[in-house]
């Protein structure tokens, strides 16, 4: 290990605070990072340091804010999203903690400083809160149309959560209503009540496809035939309003709330978001795969509301690394927007303390893409 200072430097270099640095670095000597500030500084600083450049970007270890580990198994997929969803069902049965485990090693693997996971199966949360050597939420999977169940639905999950949480565990543990059209009205409204009560974070799926806004504001299209198709009780409860503009009349939307996708938004919704505190995730390689369109970023940045960065799962990604999200948008959104959502966005959207690039962090905890 050589004891002779050395500047590294990147496209982007951010440090986990204030602005990511275009023309940054990072001095590093025996290990450890001795300096950060801009390139001409640095340079000036130790005119004799040979420049070396590592790539895209140097950060703090990046988070996948959104994942589903169970899913990891499953076969990938490409094609349109009604198909995808029949190929979850499909592989029901592969949705196990093995899955999952399989999935937390990968992430290991990619070294994240923590992850978001939607667990379909309340053995898979048991698993990861009892296994998981790395922080982050793991939020149980909620399906249910049925508005007469809505009370026992909701008191079985809240005693569920209420004994996970007791638990020494690196994990937190938080609720996932699937989708705005898969859980009931008055179901929703008990678990958007148990979490804001007893302080367990919400993370659901909204506004992914055209097809959630054909499904919810007429009650038709492709996912109207899905439930026939298996067996399960035909779409009912049809609002003739888009998935945003539900939530936000029941009261959803707010800082407790992660909403993943978000697709299929106009501006107005976005304010919405933007305004009520609600928090974003983007996982753009698996909406371009399923059809999905491209989230409006243009929009969401012109309002302040800045999305953090999650994979979705094995079965609509190639991989688990949110780096390669943030790499797939490196040339149509602003790079230095990537490496916060990919970083600093990840960890607040999960209430993890966000780390920083300091004089003396170790350069193992420096991630370069």
């Amino acid at each position: 290990m050589t004891l002779e200072p050395e500047i590294w430097t990147a496209d982007v270099v951010y440090v986990g605070f204030g602005t990511p640095m275009l023309e940054g670095g990072l001095v590093v000597v025996g290990g450890h990072v001795t300096a950060v500030g801009p390139l001409a500084e640095l340079r000036q600083t130790y005119p004799q340091a040979p420049q070396i450049h590592k790539g895209k970007a140097l950060t703090p270890p990046t988070v996948n804010a959104h994942t589903h580990l169970d899913l990891s198994t499953v076969p990938y997929f490409r094609g349109p999203y009604p198909d995808f969803i029949r190929h979850v069902i499909e592989h029901d049965r592969w949705r196990t903690p093995q899955a999952a485990a399989q999935g937390l090693g990968e992430l290991q693997a990619l070294g994240v400083g923590g992850f978001g996971d939607i667990a379909y199966r309340p053995e898979v949360v048991e698993w990861l809160v009892e296994h998981s050597p790395l922080p982050g939420v793991v939020y149980l999977e909620v399906i249910n149309r049925n508005p007469d169940q809505a009370d026992l639905v909701a008191s079985k999950i809240a005693a569920q959560l209420s004994n996970w949480r007791k638990r020494n565990s690196l994990i937190r543990v938080g609720l996932s209503p699937h989708t705005p059209y898969n859980v009931s009205r008055e179901l929703l409204k008990k678990l958007v009540e148990i979490a804001r009560l007893e302080g367990f974070p919400l993370q659901m799926h909204v506004a992914e496809s055209p097809e959630e806004t054909v499904l919810m504001t007429q009650g038709s299209g492709a996912l109207q035939e899905i439930p026939l198709q298996y067996g399960f009780p035909a779409y009912q409860e049809v609002p003739g309003l888009t998935p945003v503009r539900y939530l936000a009349e029941l009261g959803v939307l707010g800082p407790h709330l992660t909403i993943v996708h978000g697709v299929q938004v106009d501006e107005e919704e976005v304010q919405m978001l933007a305004q009520s505190g609600t928090r974003v995730v983007a996982c753009p390689r698996s909406n371009e795969a399923l059809g999905c369109g491209q989230m409006p970023w243009e929009l969401y940045l012109k309002h302040r509301l800045e999305p953090a960065l999650g994979t979705d799962s094995r079965s609509s990604s190639p991989d688990l690394d949110v780096r390669n999200e943030a790499l797939f948008l490196w040339k149509r959104v602003d790079p230095r927007v990537l490496v916060r959502a990919a970083t600093r966005n990840g960890y607040r959207v999960l209430g993890l303390e966000p780390p920083r690039i300091t004089r003396g962090t170790p350069v193992s905890q420096v991630q370069s893409w």
